[in-house]
C-alpha cells in the first residue's frame, strides 16, 4: 500500500530546489476541468519517521516530518488510510517551521473518496514548510522472549532477552526510528475497526469521538516524549522510565515493511543466582512434581534495571564440564516489576518424587441428637510423606497439603501456613538423599466444630 500526502498548492518560482518536484504535477492540475481531483505522486518521501509501540495493546504512534511547499493562502493537503490500520480520528498535523505563519483552518472529507481527509491550511509564506504527522496505527507488535542458560549444579544462570518487532499494519516505514513501550492503556474502541471503518462520523476539528479523546491524546502526548529523544551508535536497546511507562529505545534505524519480522537483542546477564525449587500439591499438579527456577529482578541477582515485559523462556541447562546442553523446558512469563521474585514453571520432573501414605484413619468422638442421629464427628489421620531426589544437584522441595473445614495439625517437622485452609513443608534435599516426614491432621465435622 502506498499513502499519499496530496498538495493542490501553487509551487511560486522563488522556492527552494526541493519544490522543482511539483511543477509537472501542478500544470496538470491546470489542465484537468474544475470538478476533478487530482492526486499527486510527485510529493517528497518522509524526511523521519519515529514508531512508538505498545506491547500491552495493539497500538502504536508514528511521528513523521516531510517538507511541503505552500503558495501563500488557502492550501489543500489530503491524506489517505486506505488499506492500512491507521486510526483516522488520532491524526494530527502542525508545522514546524514557519509556526506563526501556518495555520490549520479545518478538516474534511471529500466526497465520492473513501479513507481520506482533506486539511485545509492558511499559509502567510510562499515557500517551503517542515510539518509533522502523528498518528495511532494498529498492526505493529512487539512481544519479548527469554534464553535461560542454568549452570550444572543449578545455582546460577545467564538470562538474555530479546524482543521482535512485526509489522502487520499495511504500510512500510523506511528507516525508521523505533521505541517499545512496556505498559497498560485502557482504549475505549479497538484501532483495527476505527482504521477498517472508512470515514469516521464528523465532531470537532480533532475528529476523536469524545469518549476516545482524552485517553487517546494522553497517551499520544506520553508517547511523544518518549519519541523525542535522539539516538547514537553502537546499536543496542536502552531503558528508562517514562511516566507509568517503561521505554526500550532501540538505537540506529530500521527499514520495517509491511509483513516484516526482525528478532533485536535486549539485554544479557551473566551468573544471576537461582534456586532449584521443586513443588508438590496435588490439588494442582495431580501426582506430579513441577521444577522451578526461582529468582529475583533486582541487583543483588545482577538484574533489576528495568521491568521485565510479558514472554517465552526457554531454559537449559550444562550437564557437562565441556557445557553439554539438556533442554529443562519453555514457559511463559507474566510482567515482572523491578525487586519482584520470578518463578518460572519448568514443568514435569520426573527425578524428584513425593509419595504421601496414609499410615491411620479413625472416626472419633461421634455426638448424637435426641432422635439418634449424627450431629458431630472428628476424623483422625496420619500421614507419612516420602521425598526422594534422585538428581546429582541439591535441590529445595515445596510440599503443599490442603485441609478444607476446621483442622489442627501435629507434627514434628517445620511447616509454614499458606492460608486457612493450607500448609506447606520446605524441604532441602542433597544429592540422591531421601527423606521422610509424618503428620497428624484432626478435621471436626458438624457440632464439634470448634472455630
Amino acid at each position: 500500500m502506498k499513502r499519499f500526502l496530496n498538495s493542490v498548492a501553487e509551487a511560486s518560482a522563488s522556492v527552494s530546489a526541493r519544490a522543482a518536484a511539483y511543477a509537472t504535477a501542478t500544470a496538470m492540475f491546470l489542465a484537468v476541468p474544475a470538478f476533478a481531483r487530482l492526486n499527486v505522486t510527485t510529493l517528497p518521501n518522509r524526511e523521519t519517521v519515529q514508531l512508538t509501540i505498545y506491547n500491552s495493546a495493539d497500538l502504536t504512534m508514528v511521528k513523521e516530518t516531510r517538507y511541503l511547499t505552500f503558495k501563500k493562502g488557502i492550501n489543500k493537503l489530503e491524506f489517505s488510510w486506505a488499506n492500512t490500520l491507521i486510526d483516522p480520528t488520532s491524526l494530527e498535523l502542525r508545522p514546524l517551521t514557519h509556526t506563526d505563519q501556518v495555520e490549520i483552518l479545518d478538516v474534511s472529507y471529500p466526497p465520492r473518496v473513501a479513507n481520506t481527509l482533506e486539511w485545509r491550511i492558511q499559509s502567510e509564506v510562499a515557500g517551503e514548510v517542515q510539518v509533522e504527522i502523528r498518528y495511532f496505527t494498529s498492526g505493529i507488535t512487539w512481544s519479548a522472549d527469554y534464553v535461560a542458560e542454568a549452570a550444572r549444579p543449578e545455582k546460577t544462570m545467564d538470562l538474555a532477552g530479546h524482543v521482535r518487532i512485526t509489522n502487520n499494519s499495511g504500510e512500510d516505514y523506511e528507516n525508521a526510528e523505533v521505541r517499545l513501550v512496556v505498559g497498560v492503556i485502557r482504549l475505549v474502541e479497538d484501532i483495527a475497526n476505527l482504521a477498517r471503518g472508512g470515514r469516521p462520523l464528523p465532531t470537532t476539528v480533532g475528529f476523536a469521538r469524545e469518549e476516545n479523546k482524552l485517553e487517546a491524546r494522553r497517551a499520544m502526548s506520553e508517547m511523544a516524549k518518549c519519541a523525542d529523544m535522539a539516538y547514537a551508535a553502537p546499536r543496542q536497546i536502552v531503558k528508562e522510565g517514562v511516566s507509568e511507562y517503561f521505554l526500550y529505545t532501540v538505537e540506529g534505524r530500521d527499514t520495517i515493511p509491511t509483513g516484516w519480522s526482525k528478532r533485536l537483542p535486549s539485554f544479557r546477564a551473566a551468573d544471576v543466582p537461582i534456586v532449584s525449587y521443586y513443588k508438590y500439591e496435588r490439588e494442582q499438579w495431580g501426582d506430579q512434581v513441577v521444577r522451578f527456577y526461582r529468582f529475583k529482578n533486582d541487583k543483588a541477582s545482577k538484574l533489576g534495571d528495568e521491568p521485565l515485559p510479558d514472554g517465552l523462556v526457554n531454559a537449559f541447562r550444562f550437564v557437562t564440564d565441556d557445557r553439554l546442553y539438556a533442554y529443562v523446558g519453555r514457559t511463559g512469563v507474566k510482567y515482572i516489576p523491578i525487586g519482584e521474585q520470578v518463578e518460572l514453571n519448568l514443568g514435569n520432573d520426573q527425578e524428584v518424587r513425593v509419595e504421601p501414605k496414609l499410615m491411620n484413619w479413625e472416626k472419633l468422638d461421634i455426638r448424637f441428637d435426641q432422635w439418634g442421629g449424627v450431629v458431630g464427628w472428628t476424623i483422625r489421620e496420619t500421614w507419612q510423606i516420602e521425598v526422594q531426589n534422585s538428581k546429582d544437584i541439591a535441590i529445595v522441595a515445596d510440599i503443599r497439603r490442603n485441609f478444607p473445614g476446621d483442622w489442627s495439625l501435629e507434627t514434628a517437622g517445620q511447616y509454614e501456613k499458606v492460608d486457612a485452609g493450607k500448609i506447606k513443608f520446605v524441604l532441602p534435599l542433597q544429592p540422591r538423599q531421601q527423606q521422610k516426614l509424618e503428620y497428624t491432621v484432626t478435621t471436626r465435622y458438624g457440632v464439634n466444630v470448634t472455630r
